[in-house]
């Protein structure tokens, strides 16, 4: 179960939804959420700067005030934001372990925010990211660190109002190893959900029987289980999937991270993609 959730924490408006999911899925395992605040190693940033532009040394002094100054009023409303949440929602703080109830820690570094954010999501159980603005869109360079670095679970929050996530899970299944990791990553939702669908496109006529398979298995852990096939369409494939989830009443959607190629650079294809940039609800992904 996911007892560990972090948070990257920095005051934009996207760490408002990033709460609201956290708490959604945190709630039912009383999870200890863990906000990390990264601020920017200002002076060896500038130093690397000053190094290809000789003419920069000259407003270095004003530069770096600025610099921190930003820096310092960001970790602030980051901060002041995070502590409002969990005085709201009954989140205490608390350094070790304690008995019943969620509780929270805040943690600030200083460096590059992918190695931070690797070297704490590795000790978590769940990370959660928020989408903020509907033009916005992910951070996928941040993403990528926590999906290929970790091995954990991430959950993108959806831009608007956060639904139950326990209530209806949705599945997007393919025959793979990521779509199987996701749906490890979801079980916790999974076992307390009212109802889990599996949605499933069939490719190139294929008789594709793993999505009766996995139904078949889910419901072990949940009797109700059902697989609803979606049928070729002439709109965008991410587009008819999170129309059904929608309509379905899902709060969450596990699926994998896809991507064409292999390489780092190319974890997310245009599938994946396209599901985090406009996902109505929050996306559970394992890669």
């Amino acid at each position: 179960m996911p007892k560990i959730v972090l948070l990257p924490v920095d005051g934009s408006p996207a760490c408002e939804q990033a709460f609201s999911t956290a708490l959604a899925m945190g709630r039912g395992f009383d999870a200890h959420f863990m906000a990390l605040h990264v601020r920017p190693d200002i002076r060896r940033d500038i130093a690397a700067m000053a190094a290809g532009d000789g003419g920069m040394a000259a407003g270095i002094d004003s530069m770096i005030s600025r610099m921190e100054t930003d820096a310092e009023e960001r970790e602030k409303t980051a901060r002041d934001t995070w502590s409002a949440f969990c005085a709201a929602n009954a989140i205490v703080a608390a350094d070790q372990p304690r008995p019943g109830g969620m509780t929270m820690e805040w943690v600030a570094e200083t460096g590059a925010e992918a190695d931070w954010l690797a070297a704490y999501g590795r000790a978590a159980d769940l990370i959660v990211w928020g989408r903020g603005a509907e033009s916005w869109g992910p951070d996928y360079p941040l993403m990528e660190a926590a999906l290929m670095d970790t091995g954990k679970p991430v959950a993108i929050a959806p831009a608007g109002s956060v639904a139950a996530s326990g209530g209806h899970v949705g599945i997007a299944w393919k025959d793979t190893r990521e779509a199987a990791g996701a749906v490890r990553a979801a079980m916790p939702y999974i076992r307390a959900a009212r109802h889990v669908t599996i949605f499933t496109v069939a490719e190139d006529g294929a008789d594709d029987k793993s999505p009766l398979r996995l139904a078949r298995m889910l419901r072990w852990h949940n009797p109700n289980v059902t697989v609803q096939p979606l049928p070729e369409h002439s709109r965008a494939p991410a587009e008819v999937l999170l129309d059904a989830a929608t309509q379905a009443g899902c709060g969450l959607l596990a699926m994998g991270a896809y991507g064409h190629t292999r390489l780092r650079e190319a974890v997310f294809g245009g599938f994946t993609r396209a599901v985090l940039q406009s996902a109505p609800l929050a996306v559970l992904m394992v890669h």
